[in-house]
């Protein structure tokens, strides 16, 4: 899916949404998940703006803060772009190699040159907070099936391993940030 056809697809959707209001994100909302990622365990939180899992477009706040782990995955069954527009903060997206090397990497930061960056589908990514208050906003295609929906790499730790903060210091290490 290109970036072009997100009217399309919202307008392709507007029953499944449920609602023809517009939907505002507002710096108070921003402020909002921002205090729930800094109180949740995982250091993150996730706002959905779509109404259902089925939603052929699923849009999404993702508030994240330093120290938050995101195991690295990829969308293969559907394989499904992703697209992450910074609103606040400076976020590190990585992309890896099938291995696990890094292959690519770019910085978001809304004081910068780039501010948004697409994944292709089946390509394994993470994304680390570099900054307190780091809210993304992301779309992917969609419908959302938890049990399919990422397939997690085998060469990352998993989520609560003893071995999560020397695997993030090492992509800081080999990314240079």
């Amino acid at each position: 899916m290109c970036i072009s056809n997100i009217l399309y697809l919202c307008k392709q959707n507007k029953n499944i949404y449920g609602t023809s209001k517009m939907i505002k994100i507002t710096q108070k909302l921003l402020d909002q998940i921002i205090l729930q990622a800094k109180q949740s365990p995982r250091k993150r939180i996730n706002y959905n703006l779509h109404t259902s899992d089925d939603a052929m477009l699923q849009r999404l706040l993702n508030a994240l803060e330093p120290g938050t782990y995101i195991r690295p995955h990829k969308h293969e069954t559907p394989p499904k772009h992703e697209v992450f527009t910074v609103l606040r903060g400076k976020l590190l997206l990585v992309e890896f190699e099938d291995d696990g090397a890094i292959c690519d990497f770019v910085v978001l930061d809304k004081n910068s040159d780039t501010l948004a960056m697409e994944i292709p589908p089946q390509r394994f990514h993470t994304i680390l907070s570099l900054e307190s208050g780091s809210v993304a906003f992301e779309f992917k295609e969609g419908p959302y099936i938890p049990e399919t929906d990422k397939i997690f790499a085998e060469w990352a730790p998993e989520e609560g391993s003893d071995r999560v903060a020397e695997y993030l210091e090492m992509i800081r290490k080999e990314t240079g940030i």
